[in-house]
């Protein structure tokens, strides 16, 4: 049951680390509806942080549906992320989008920073 969980060691917990990934990022990908930025780190586990600011995202219940998407699709890609701080920013108009949508969107930007890492 744990490879389905969000554990402490896959987050960004501090604004300490959401800063470092903000000033120094190595990696920058970005459609429409996201902007991933990402900043290789030494002997850790891949970890991700979502901002979505609530000027662009109206509603809590739109907002923690974006962020369980994000964190379903980081899940099944943080093998191919190997040693990455991630942030994903969302932007607005996310929430028109059906879950799927929002999955394929996660997909190819992962795919496209996959791509920038190699």
């Amino acid at each position: 049951m744990s490879e389905y969980g969000y554990p402490k060691n896959s987050r960004l917990l501090n604004a300490a680390e959401y800063t470092a990934v903000f000033n120094r990022n190595q990696f920058k990908v970005a459609n429409r509806y996201f902007l991933i930025l990402a900043l290789q780190q030494e002997d850790c586990s891949p970890r991700l942080g979502t901002v979505i600011a609530k000027k662009n995202i109206a509603t809590a219940v739109q907002r923690n549906r974006i962020k369980r998407i994000i964190r379903e699709s980081f899940r099944h890609q943080k093998d191919s992320l190997a040693n990455l701080d991630i942030v994903v920013l969302v932007r607005k108009g996310t929430d028109q989008l059906q879950n799927n949508e929002v999955s394929n969107h996660l997909l190819r930007l992962w795919q496209d920073l996959g791509k920038k890492i190699s």
